[in-house]
């Protein structure tokens, strides 16, 4: 089952989504797309208005901010949400943003008032090879949606694409001394206090990161 929004959504920007669905093992929706830049609201409104026809109960919005993290080790994955009931499941904060947003802030703000519960999952990518697509990260925010949503989700291809940019990144960095040097302190930063980090300081970097866009 697919829709589209089509050119005449957005004929300043000629932007098109596509929203596509899955019924195995639950009901799930995709939309993938580029972010507008013009006429948000128009473009959120059409958005949820498929999310009531399909009856939907959820929105999960995901995305990926360039930080000082190694490629070598697991991706951490940040998670808000403003709904009590999920965010104590799954142990996210609410986010305290004030500020300059995207279009994944109007869209959770317009959610929110329409009833739906929301959650953002973000996460963090090494800022030295920021031009990269990251299939590791995409792996790493689809281990969590598999808790947002209480379902598995097989990911074998991912997974493999995950090991072979780990390994491209690190034959690629071995040339420069001075890119593997400042990833081995990454590293070590990383080793040395292994466990998952502090909400807070992760809620700053998103922060951070959405000023600067």
């Amino acid at each position: 089952m697919e829709w589209s929004l089509g050119r005449e959504v957005m004929p300043a920007t000629n932007v098109w989504s596509t929203f596509s669905a899955v019924t195995d093992p639950v009901p799930i929706v995709l939309v993938q797309g580029i972010e507008p830049q013009l006429r948000w609201r128009t473009y959120v409104e059409q958005i949820l208005a498929v999310a009531d026809e399909v009856h939907a109960s959820m929105l999960v919005t995901t995305g990926a901010l360039l930080a000082e993290v190694p490629h070598t080790r697991p991706v951490m994955v940040y998670g808000s949400s403003e709904d009590p009931d999920m965010a104590e499941r799954l142990a996210l904060e609410p986010s305290s943003y004030e500020g300059p947003t995207g279009i994944v802030g109007i869209l959770n703000a317009m959610a929110q008032s329409a009833g739906l519960a929301t959650a953002s999952l973000w996460a963090a990518v090494p800022n030295y090879v920021a031009g990269a697509a990251s299939p590791k990260a995409a792996l790493a925010l689809v281990e969590r949606l598999q808790e947002v949503l209480r379902t598995p989700i097989v990911s074998t291809d991912l997974e493999i694409a995950a090991s072979a940019y780990e390994r491209q990144i690190t034959e690629l960095v071995s040339e420069d001394d001075d890119t593997a040097a400042y990833i081995a302190r990454l590293e070590a930063a990383y080793d040395d206090d292994p466990v998952e980090p502090d909400p807070a300081a992760l809620v700053e970097e998103v922060e951070r990161f959405l000023r600067e866009q």
